[in-house]
């Protein structure tokens, strides 16, 4: 198999490139500060600790460990090019893993959620969203599994195309014919397929089963929670699979907008991790009651700089009165 990509396509190699640099810039710093928020919040619950928060505390450390490789994504764009081969491979196995430990965990709360709504009094189900550690061990072990072979395969280790381009090479994925086509199967499109049932399901209960209106649950909090898992889980992961798809069609000669456009979706499937928490705060009341979000917002560097110059700007003001 050969792979035909124009070396024009990589032209920016030792200069900066200011959209990649600020995108992860932004998600580094935004994700990190909210993620961390959300795992503290939720690993303080202790044993009050629902099956969707053990989902949730498993979804913030993937962000997480997902925003950690980020800095040197931001140091490759600046135009520090001169990365090892071991480290961009270590690099985009834990980035790709933690990505789809995300897609998996949200397909597992959006699954979690629609069993609560539609058999909330089987105790056979109850028994079964009480494995949800399990579950998160297992997605962890198959999303890690799955892809350390993948980045430790003889063919990545002689790819010379890695070697002098790293973060802006073509995807494993998408030129080994072998890997592409499970990916796409089981690392997107199961869960995609499977969220989208649950979500017809959930409101098929709202609007027709009795139970589901009744105070045993809460309907409108679990819809809005399953629904932002599936807008989120769409406009962060779509584009990236989509791209990869077209890669994977058109591999034996890859135009460079097309490249380019994967490099921009995987900054678009980078911003999930900054979705996340968004979603904890307006659908889980644990999150939305331990966390004041004026607080949150003060920490950000761009609102701590305007906070004090509204205070210097106040103070003449009180001591005139």
């Amino acid at each position: 198999m050969s792979t035909n990509t124009s070396d024009s396509c990589y032209n920016e190699t030792n200069h900066i490139k200011v959209v990649p640099v600020v995108m992860y810039s932004f998600i580094a710093i935004i994700g990190f500060i909210l993620n961390s928020i959300a795992l503290v919040v939720f690993c303080s619950n202790g044993r009050s600790r629902s099956q969707t928060i053990v989902y949730m505390t498993n979804l913030a450390i993937a962000d997480l460990l997902l925003i950690l490789t980020l800095p040197m994504r931001i140091y490759y764009h600046l135009g520090y090019n001169l990365l090892s081969q071991w480290l961009c491979n270590i690099l985009g196995l834990v980035l790709k893993a933690n990505m789809y430990s995300s897609i998996y965990l949200l397909m597992s709360i959006c699954f979690d959620r629609c069993l609560a709504v539609t058999l909330p009094m089987s105790a056979r189900v109850q028994g079964l969203r009480k494995k949800a550690p399990l579950v998160c061990f297992g997605i962890w072990l198959l999303t890690f599994g799955a892809s350390i072979p993948i980045y430790f395969s003889k063919h990545i280790n002689n790819s010379t195309e890695t070697q002098r381009h790293c973060f802006d090479s073509l995807p494993v994925f998408a030129i080994n014919p072998f890997v592409v086509i499970p990916t796409l199967v089981l690392g997107f499109g199961v869960p995609l397929v499977l969220m989208l049932i649950c979500s017809w399901f959930l409101i098929r209960a709202v609007r027709r089963s009795t139970v589901a209106q009744t105070d045993l649950v809460d309907s409108s909090k679990i819809s809005k929670m399953i629904i932002t898992s599936l807008l989120i889980f769409v406009i962060s992961f779509v584009p990236y699979h989509a791209t990869l798809l077209l890669l994977s069609l058109n591999r034996e000669n890859i135009p460079c907008p097309m490249l380019a456009a994967h490099r921009h979706s995987l900054m678009v499937a980078c911003f999930n991790t900054v979705l996340d928490p968004v979603a904890y705060y307006f659908t889980t009341d644990t999150f939305r009651k331990k966390v004041d979000m004026g607080v949150v917002w003060r920490m950000l560097p761009l609102n701590s700089q305007s906070s004090d110059l509204n205070k210097r700007t106040r103070s003449p003001d009180r001591q005139d009165s």
